[in-house]
């Protein structure tokens, strides 16, 4: 993805280079909250009235693109939260929604990042559970297959979408044993990765505690993930070979790589921006099958577990839909089989679980994969939810597909979405599938249709107090859609 550009209307090249520095500024990782979204502030009045514009022009935009998993630093991104909304902002989208795996450090931010520039935002986190046993503890039929996850058979990656706020906190503690023992494993992955590629090579080892958690905000909330050790051993790649061609006869040679050639031309390009990011996926799928390590219960709860917790602090538990693999846009998964041999057994065992949602990502599939998942989704009663993870400087913030006929409907339920998040906040009866709610004999369809309305009509510079004045409307019977 291109840096983006400080805004022209700077009268002096000094303006230029403040506006610089305001951007290296917020996308700092190991300065505050606080330090980010003020430096974001000074970088928009130096914008010289562009964040208006963009609002008042967007008002008026029939259908804009919206994008609800975007992962940050809190997990692995080239971007903190508010780097993350200032981008998604200046991609042109209406909306933008953090989701970090095992974390919601960067929730607060980003929503507060996205007022500031004037889009709607909702926030969540992935995680992986397992989906081994049912909720009598005994087997089911997916616990020896690959389901979404291409590490793990009866491991499947869910999200869970639309946190009210105050529930936040319940959510961190409840993801601390979760990060805490992957922190272990990865240590754990580090050691394998030097006893059988780097202690005998010209890179030496490396240090889980001193090359590869200071890559990550595990200390602040964030996690540690499988690319933090593979960034980490990129940046020891670099280094030691440098770049180009002496890197890659490296790779072949030392580590015995064999680089896919659509990678061959950009690690070539020594001054690829995004060398870290196309070096790292190449390791992904080269190097992470020798060192990987499978996770526990303790990481990777039983599924009914993580879909009752979702639906008591009123957040929407979502199965993540991937899909048989023919080629990944990030390069870092190789052409697989998942779950579409068996995705009608697999509906079914969502909703028996509690699933009230399926995400997918409309970039990533056929037509024909997304149309069968549209068609089971309404079957089973699934709240549909888009969205595009970004865990790479080479990936685009945007998501034309959404705004095509096929998939618009994806754009009102982002709306909903952040309707049933704002809501729920502030009253709790308000969540989009409470059994409390005043619309709850309503059909799904009928329910998103008129969240919608109500995300789209949220001040999106104001919409805690927003939210508060379309909770006291419903309540008072004042509006019904």
């Amino acid at each position: 993805m291109e840096p983006i550009q400080p805004c022209r209307e700077g009268p002096r090249e000094a303006k230029v280079r403040e506006q610089q520095e305001l951007l290296e500024r917020i996308d700092t990782p190991f300065s505050t909250r606080e330090e980010r979204l003020r430096a974001l502030v000074l970088y928009l009045e130096g914008c010289n009235g562009e964040a208006e514009r963009k609002l008042t022009s967007s008002s008026q935009e029939e259908v804009q693109e919206v994008n609800n998993h975007i992962h940050t630093v809190y997990s692995f991104s080239p971007y903190t939260p508010t780097m993350a909304a200032l981008r998604a902002w200046d991609a042109g989208l209406g909306a933008a929604g953090s989701v970090d795996h095992d974390s919601v450090g960067a929730a607060e931010e980003m929503k507060a990042a996205c007022a500031l520039v004037g889009i709607g935002s909702c926030v969540g986190f992935e995680v992986r559970v397992s989906f081994k046993t049912d909720r009598q503890g005994n087997f089911t039929t997916f616990k020896d297959r690959k389901i979404n996850n291409p590490d793990s058979p009866g491991i499947a990656y869910m999200t869970v979408q639309g946190i009210p706020s105050p529930s936040l906190g319940v959510v961190q503690q409840f993801l601390d044993p979760v990060r805490k023992a992957r922190y272990l494993r990865s240590r754990r992955m580090v050691e394998r990765l030097n006893e059988k590629l780097l202690e005998s090579s010209p890179l030496g080892p490396l240090s889980f505690e001193s090359h590869v958690v200071p890559l990550s905000l595990y200390h602040r909330g964030g996690t540690i993930t499988e690319r933090h050790i593979l960034a980490a051993l990129a940046q020891r790649c670099m280094a030691v070979f440098g770049r180009g061609q002496p890197l890659l006869t490296a790779l072949e040679e030392v580590l015995l790589v064999q680089v896919p050639p659509r990678f061959v031309s950009y690690l070539l390009e020594e001054n690829n921006p995004h060398y870290l990011y196309d070096l790292l996926g190449i390791f992904k799928t080269e190097i992470l099958p020798l060192i990987y390590i499978e996770p526990d219960e303790t990481e990777c709860p039983p599924v009914h577990r993580v879909v009752d917790f979702a639906r008591t602090i009123g957040a929407i538990p979502a199965y993540a839909y991937l899909g048989d693999v023919s080629e990944s846009p990030t390069g870092d998964k190789k052409a697989e089989q998942f779950e579409d041999s068996y995705l009608d057994e697999l509906f079914s065992f969502l909703k028996t679980t509690g699933f009230q949602a399926v995400t997918y990502m409309p970039p990533r599939n056929s037509r024909e994969q997304l149309r069968r998942v549209q068609r089971l989704c309404a079957e089973y009663g699934f709240m549909e939810i888009s969205g595009v993870d970004i865990n790479s400087s080479r990936q685009s913030f945007r998501c034309p597909q959404v705004v095509e006929p096929e998939f618009r409907h994806l754009v009102d339920t982002t709306w909903a979405l952040i309707a049933h998040e704002r809501l729920a906040s502030v009253r709790p009866s308000l969540g989009l599938f409470s059994s409390t709610n005043p619309w709850k004999e309503l059909s799904l369809k009928e329910r998103l249709d008129r969240y919608a309305t109500i995300g789209k009509g949220l001040d999106r510079k104001e919409p805690e107090k927003s939210a508060h004045q379309w909770a006291e409307r419903i309540e008072q019977g004042g509006w019904h859609g």
